[in-house]
């Protein structure tokens, strides 16, 4: 198989990359060698967060990459996310003018003029939420950031938005894996032209999350389905000749999503954007379509009608 890439129109002059290097968990003072290594495997959308703690890590990875490559910012797609605030851990919500200084604390630790896609990170029940998203609307006509989105909103979230009579994000980062499928919510932003992007796709697998350290909700009845010889997922691996790992994330791409492998393996890097040179057939996308097992575990919005 040949590394390729293909996109997704977040708007109508940006294209987004469906295979991007995800950062969370990577600690600061490992991001620049990661980025770096990403950058170089073909990756050109890297996203992080304000709230992962590794924004000047990734930045230095970013410039490392371009300037060695001889690769333009314009050819990155950079994505990082508010952190909200949230009340109810004692974290004081951010205002308007807090969002604006948050996107400026954020540019300047990733050495970067603008973001491509600024997201907010949670849909906390916060009172600020609207003022939040009228802030990225300004900083998006300022040309701070060119995209704007949220990330672990539901329908009830966007409709709040779009009650309020302002622009519809552009896309929604979510928790999807054939094990939380969230067929409503994407119907949804489908029929309201919001981008996917697909968070934790390698859910299904028993080693994801599986390091000291790094926690997941699974259940132990989760981990032993994703060891089992016969998991579903290791019989199409070995049917397509490519990993489990692959199999996630191209069903993710099949589905229309882009979506965010990370790790801090290199061959690993390198595999996990080599995507397009097989296809899950029909008979096995069908199979996965049954494996939906409702809410995912990194992350639960509630109700996906209403806005909390």
């Amino acid at each position: 198989m040949q590394t390729q890439q293909k996109y997704i129109n977040l708007t109508h002059t940006i294209k987004l990359p469906m295979v991007g290097f995800g950062t969370y968990l990577i600690q600061d003072e490992d991001a620049p060698a990661l980025v770096d290594q990403a950058i170089r495997a073909g990756y050109r959308h890297v996203d992080t967060a304000e709230a992962y703690g590794n924004e000047n890590g990734v930045g230095l990875g970013i410039k490392t990459a371009l300037a060695e490559l001889g690769i333009s910012r314009e050819e990155l797609v950079v994505t990082t996310k508010l952190w909200p605030g949230n009340e109810a851990w004692g974290l004081p919500a951010k205002t308007y003018e807090s969002t604006i200084e948050s996107l400026q604390a954020s540019l300047a630790k990733l050495q970067l003029d603008y973001v491509d896609l600024y997201l907010i990170h949670a849909p906390f029940p916060q009172t600020q939420r609207l003022e939040q998203w009228k802030a990225l609307v300004e900083l998006q006509r300022q040309g701070q950031v060119r995209a704007i989105g949220v990330s672990n909103f539901n329908e009830g979230h966007i409709e709040e938005i779009k009650a309020a009579g302002l622009p519809l994000p552009d896309a929604n980062q979510i928790e999807l894996h054939p094990w939380s499928q969230k067929p409503d919510l994407v119907s949804y932003l489908t029929r309201n032209n919001i981008s996917i992007i697909a968070y934790s796709s390698l859910v299904p697998l028993s080693s994801w999350r599986a390091v000291e350290g790094q926690a997941s909700a699974k259940t132990d009845q989760m981990r032993a389905d994703g060891a089992d010889a016969d998991a579903p997922f290791k019989v199409m691996a070995k049917k397509y000749g490519v990993s489990e790992a692959q199999i996630l994330l191209r069903w993710g791409i099949q589905k229309g999503y882009a979506v965010l492998p990370k790790s801090a393996n290199a061959a690993r890097i390198r595999r996990n954007i080599d995507l397009f040179g097989f296809e899950i057939d029909d008979e096995d996308m069908a199979a996965i379509a049954k494996m939906d097992r409702g809410e995912g575990v990194a992350w639960h919005t509630g109700d996906p009608t209403k806005a909390t």
